[in-house]
């Protein structure tokens, strides 16, 4: 297993990845839009969900396969307005599923709970996130960009150490390139028991998050159950591309598959409390060869979404609020 030349979601080309951050506010977006319509499709899984335009991706509905752009955001239902502004982006460059003579971009979205977390929310009437995806979509780029505590990590927390905005990529054996995006904001934890040990550990490369490997040993405690608090305050979000030619129903799929990525990487995942989802897109630069190529890409959603969400905390750095929960660096 080999990751892509920036170890980044932007190592699939015909994508660009765009943030807005407002420490203040403790909260941001996060925009992967696509040059073209990329075929995409998702999977919800956690139990507290929200989101927008989810409910197209269903493989079973055909009139609608592709999308413009993606958006992960913290403001719990109220960061449902970012899509607006990305989407406003979108129009002013001409994007969109064609309706007769006017265009309408195609972008779903899913939000994470991020209001408790010591930040500024009074706002006044209108939230600031519409303004902050059209930021976000402005700001797009290729190549590097940040991770950790920014875009829609900015006020993620996990049960025992700061959440934040991880990426990670993997090239296949047959030069197909899979990588992942991920918001961690999860009601459980990414770290062994109260170690600085990442679940994840087995998948790691080039000691992206810190090359500590597992723990020699594991106790009862290890494996206990750590929650944040028993208040509605979570949901990890992500994203999984590859650069093959998918159809809509093999990107549920690899959605599916990179679910499984949560379970690796976070204990527990997809709770009551959680509202745990991830879209999957395929920009279609690369045809597979056969059934074998796709399983080999599933496997690698996996273990990308992984590394992923063991970088997210990895980079996070506390929020500059008084009382803010530590960050990973913190402990050492």
């Amino acid at each position: 297993m080999t990751p892509g030349p920036l170890n980044l979601l932007t190592d699939i080309k015909g994508l660009t990845v765009g943030q807005a951050t407002d420490l203040s506010l403790g909260s941001g977006v996060t925009v992967i839009v696509f040059d073209q319509p990329a075929t995409a499709s998702g999977t919800v899984l956690g139990g507290a969900p929200g989101g927008r335009e989810t409910g197209l991706l269903d493989p079973a509905l055909s009139l609608v396969s592709q999308v413009n752009a993606v958006v992960l955001s913290g403001g719990s239902a109220f960061g449902l307005d970012a899509a607006g502004g990305v989407q406003a982006g979108l129009r002013q460059i001409g994007q969109g599923f064609a309706v007769g003579d006017q265009r309408v971009p195609i972008v779903p979205q899913a939000i994470l709970m991020d209001l408790l977390n010591g930040g500024n929310k009074d706002w006044g009437l209108h939230s600031p996130y519409r303004d902050m995806g059209y930021e976000a979509f402005e700001a797009r780029a290729a190549g590097p960009f940040a991770l950790g505590t920014v875009g829609a990590g900015t006020g993620a927390t996990t049960a025992t150490v700061k959440g934040g905005l991880g990426s990670a990529s993997t090239i296949s054996s047959s030069g197909h390139t899979v990588a992942a995006l991920v918001a961690v904001n999860a009601l459980g934890s990414a770290t062994v028991g109260r170690s600085r040990h990442f679940w994840a550990a087995p998948f790691e490369q080039g000691g992206e998050f810190g090359g500590l490997g597992l723990p020699s040993t594991f106790s009862a405690d290890d494996s206990a159950l750590r929650l944040k608090g028993r208040d509605p305050i979570a949901t990890t979000i992500g994203i999984v591309v590859t650069d093959a030619v998918l159809t809509k129903a093999e990107c549920h799929r690899l959605s599916i598959m990179a679910h499984d990525g949560f379970a690796r990487a976070l204990l527990p995942a997809h709770l009551p409390a959680d509202g745990d989802t991830v879209f999957a897109a395929a920009t279609g630069e690369k045809p597979l060869s056969g059934l074998a190529d796709f399983m080999e890409l599933c496997h690698l959603a996996t273990l990308t979404m992984a590394r992923a969400i063991a970088r997210g905390v990895y980079e996070a750095q506390a929020l500059p609020h008084q009382g803010a929960q530590p960050a990973w660096r913190d402990l050492a």
